[in-house]
């Protein structure tokens, strides 16, 4: 593919967070993928499914979780947004903040890049520490090394402290 200037873009690897905890859990993450591949973001690998605990709000139903690997040819910051695009089609609030959501979709890692603005901070800043976010990302890129600490998603898994229950359902 060609970007306006005329030259080829390159293609980047990055993993995508998917969560839902209202309605049919299931369907909108299938939806959720459905609507995220295009000819500029192709799904390489989709995690298991997995039934997590929230986290920062305890009193809400609990997650159905799953990660994806992708190959996009979208910039880190167009990948943000086609990610929003997706969250609003299908229903996103963000009342309360950290409450119940028909679907979320963050980027946690993009290639090798480390970023940090007023709007996207990649690897995501929390991911590392959440045990349903390392569980979903390491079963798609567990050799994928965070750009931060230098360690594969696998062995940040084996060292995650978070006690929240995780449990794989398919």
């Amino acid at each position: 593919m060609r970007n306006r200037a005329g030259t080829r873009e390159a293609a980047s690897l990055a993993v995508l967070g998917l969560g839902s905890n209202v309605g049919d859990r299931r369907s909108r993450l299938q939806r959720a993928i459905g609507d995220l591949a295009s000819s500029r973001l192709e799904i390489v690998r989709t995690s298991s499914l997995y039934l997590t605990e929230p986290v920062d709000y305890p009193d809400q139903p609990w997650f159905l979780n799953q990660a994806l690997l992708v190959r996009t040819r979208l910039p880190p910051h167009r990948l943000l947004a086609r990610c929003l695009e997706v969250e609003e089609a299908l229903g996103r609030q963000r009342r309360p903040p950290k409450g119940p959501r028909t679907i979320d979709v963050d980027i946690l890692l993009y290639a090798d890049r480390v970023l940090s603005d007023p709007k996207l901070t990649i690897p995501h800043p929390r991911f590392h520490l959440r045990r349903f976010a390392l569980a979903t990302a390491a079963e798609v890129a567990a050799g994928w090394t965070h750009p931060r600490l230098g360690l594969s998603l696998a062995g940040l898994l084996e060292r995650c402290r978070d006690p929240a229950q995780v449990v794989r359902v398919e």
